[in-house]
């Protein structure tokens, strides 16, 4: 059974916020798009960026930044929208830009250890390590709160 483990691969997105390199699950992206004009919505959460209108679905679209409270920084050409399911609710990630798919072995990822990032916890499902780089993995699923998912959810019915 270890050596199952060993072999088992895993495939990334991985994107920057700022300094720091997280990653995705490539089986939880739908697609990554160039970053677009954004409605406002009134009385949604700070990190709702707004709503887009992508192929005529609206879609919430989270800056990833202040989600995680990190300093606010301006749009780049380099900024993308990493679209994903939350719990059956399709949002939109806005990170400063992503930058590869990946391929690591799942024995090189570990249990986050306490003090990482400024980041809580809850997101983060492990640190990959790869040649001289660590690569933060987050949990698409624990990114928002019930609360948080049910109210998006309202958002683009």
């Amino acid at each position: 059974m270890e050596a199952a483990k060993e072999k088992e691969v895993l495939q990334l997105v991985t994107f920057r916020l700022g300094q720091e390199e997280f990653s995705l699950d490539i089986l939880k992206v739908q697609e990554i798009i160039r970053h677009m004009e954004l409605t406002r919505v009134p009385r949604t959460p700070d990190f709702v960026e707004g709503v887009i209108n992508l192929r005529g679905r609206v879609i919430p679209v989270l800056d990833l930044r202040k989600r995680f409270g990190l300093p606010g920084a301006e749009d780049t050409s380099a900024t993308r929208i990493i679209v994903v399911e939350v719990s059956g609710v399709t949002v939109g990630l806005k990170v400063d830009g992503v930058s590869e798919v990946l391929r690591i072995n799942a024995d090189t990822v570990e249990p986050p250890p306490a003090l990482v990032t400024n980041i809580e916890s809850d997101y983060i499902k492990g640190v990959g390590k790869l040649d001289n780089r660590l690569l933060i993995l987050l949990d698409v699923s624990k990114i928002l709160s019930r609360s948080e998912k049910d109210a998006l959810g309202k958002v683009v019915v």
